[in-house]
């Protein structure tokens, strides 16, 4: 009898140990997701809000647990290789801008249009716009109603095109695939076609930012631009400023900050009127390929949500934030991305 009891005593701690292992990141920090545990100890889990309880201190702190999952040194140097091999971007021969005004950041409020002239001076549309991931960009860029609280309804040609622009920037470039091949490796994705879905979710799925309608997305408010409240939401991606400026449809206002990049890509911060709505600092990263700005967002937007992400470009640093999307979800439980711009650099 007395072996049995302390075999069932065993057979207690052992249970009890274990169960323990279930809620805790120890030993498992980068793991990839295991529904056999109760929580999380990967990046992932700060989107799905299902990390264990000690997966800061453990998998992100100083003591015990080996420092970061993903750290920003690992993301500086792997924005290094995706600015290496942004081949599709624009050259100084291809694209020439002028910025003009400069103005403070207490004046950005101001609605005073300082610009005389365009920002895009010259863009060779012939000899960008004619490759595979531009023409997957244009071709999704008129597919939304800008205003919020307008309910999107996708036709099968549209939807169709998502598909061809997460195929052309992600499976078919250098640039995509190394950015899959690193988030590969960290454990965050298990297969480049769980890679792909996720993303299409992250930013195509749709969700409600005004009047309970299912009128946006993160590919919506961030590359595309919406109105919300009387005043222009998101709007982040140079092409799509290119365009509606050519048509006469958005003023140039001026400009809050430029970046210490003497090529492209560039940053900048620019105040302009869209129509009668009104954008105090819309700033983008300026000649960049599609897929280069779509990876830098989803990178950061993955391994930062809802944070700052530093970044670095030829030695120099760009911070871009993120912001996750708290009010509905997809799949088990992930956050849509609510929103990812470069932020304003402080002096």
């Amino acid at each position: 009898m007395k072996a049995i009891a302390v075999l069932a005593l065993w057979v207690t701690l052992f249970h009890q140990g274990y169960s323990n292992t279930l809620d805790s990141c120890q030993g498992r920090c980068g793991y990839g997701t295991d529904n056999s545990f109760s929580c999380q100890c990967n990046p992932s889990c700060e989107r799905y809000g299902d990390c264990c309880s000690d997966y800061t201190e453990i998998c992100k702190g100083d003591g015990g647990g080996g420092g970061s999952v993903i750290t920003d040194a690992e993301i500086k140097a792997l924005s290094e290789t995706l600015y290496a091999l942004d081949s599709n971007k624009a050259s100084a021969s291809e694209l020439v801008i002028d910025p003009q005004a400069l103005v403070p950041d207490s004046q950005t409020s101001s609605k005073d249009d300082l610009a005389s002239a365009p920002l895009f001076q010259y863009l060779n549309e012939e000899a960008l716009f004619s490759r595979p991931t531009y023409a997957a960009l244009l071709a999704l860029l008129d597919n939304y109603d800008r205003m919020t609280g307008q309910a999107e309804d996708f036709s099968p040609q549209q939807l169709a095109e998502q598909d061809v622009f997460l195929k052309e920037t992600m499976s078919n470039t250098e640039l995509g695939r190394e950015l899959f091949a690193f988030l590969y490796t960290k454990g965050i994705y298990a297969s480049e076609e769980e890679f792909i879905q996720d993303l299409k979710m992250m930013w195509f799925g749709l969700y409600s930012r005004n009047n309970k309608k299912m009128d946006s997305s993160g590919f919506e408010h961030i590359f595309a631009g919406e109105v919300k409240g009387g005043k222009v939401s998101g709007f982040h991606n140079w092409i799509r400023f290119y365009l509606l400026e050519k048509k006469g449809q958005l003023n140039y206002y001026s400009h809050s900050f430029n970046g210490p990049w003497a090529t492209y890509p560039d940053v900048m911060g620019m105040q302009f009127m869209w129509e009668g709505y009104y954008k105090q600092v819309g700033s983008s990263v300026i000649g960049c390929s599609p897929e280069f700005d779509f990876a830098l967002y989803s990178l950061c937007y993955i391994t930062r949500p809802g944070k700052q992400c530093r970044l670095s470009l030829g030695g120099k640093e760009l911070i871009i934030q993120t912001y996750t999307w708290d009010n509905s979800f997809y799949g088990d439980g992930k956050k849509y991305i609510g929103s990812a711009f470069p932020a304003t650099p402080k002096n």
